[in-house]
């Protein structure tokens, strides 16, 4: 990326992770747990919401260790008692998607918007990094790896005699994420590439 779109995905990325966390404590608010609104966090106003290492730190640390080429950034997780959730083993699977899909919506949104605009428009290019910024929220977020978004749908659908691998991936969540954001984020390249181009018929900027 050049430094103004970058700086344009910094500014993007942002309140399109507040986005996403808006939806989880929403989601879990219809299923029955308030705790997200009884924590102030049902709202768009990004200060509750805003982590210092993961809004703030992280992003600039990509930025300078990636040369500007590669940039990412998270809202402060929003909280939920899984407990009080109507359905105990799906509802916490639709919080967890609630995320993601809130992402995946308005990228679809401003990718069908993108073709009704001239190609060389300026504000194509800015657009498509709206549309680009919440497909890699979305996508990411799915990988099921804790405490990703995804890691609810696959302890969902893993069996009771499979509860050591939920334990080991409880435990070593983080560090294999780790891992997987500087080793293995390549893998779902492809998928952002495709979904990108899905929503926005190949124009803009990627």
């Amino acid at each position: 990326m050049q430094y103004l779109p970058l700086l344009f995905f910094f500014l993007i990325i942002i309140p399109s992770s507040i986005l996403h966390e808006y939806a989880h404590g929403w989601m879990a608010d219809q299923l029955g747990d308030p705790t997200a609104r009884y924590a102030g966090r049902l709202t768009m106003n990004p200060i509750p919401h805003i982590d210092l290492w993961g809004t703030i730190l992280m992003p600039l640390f990509l930025f300078f260790i990636s040369g500007g080429s590669f940039l990412f950034a998270y809202a402060k997780p929003v909280p939920y008692n899984p407990y009080n959730l109507k359905n105990q083993k799906w509802g916490s699977v639709a919080v967890g998607l609630a995320g993601p899909a809130a992402n995946i919506i308005l990228a679809l949104a401003f990718g069908i918007f993108m073709r009704f605009l001239p190609v060389d428009s300026t504000l194509v290019i800015f657009l498509s990094i709206i549309v680009y910024a919440n497909v890699l929220l979305a996508v990411f977020n799915l990988v099921p790896i804790p405490p990703l978004d995804g890691s609810k749908l696959l302890f969902a659908l893993l069996p009771n005699s499979q509860y050591r691998v939920a334990e080991f991936l409880n435990r070593y969540g983080f560090v294999i994420l780790l891992f997987f954001i500087f080793f293995g984020f390549q893998i779902i390249t492809p998928v952002i590439i495709f979904l990108y181009r899905l929503f926005t018929g190949g124009v803009g900027y990627f």
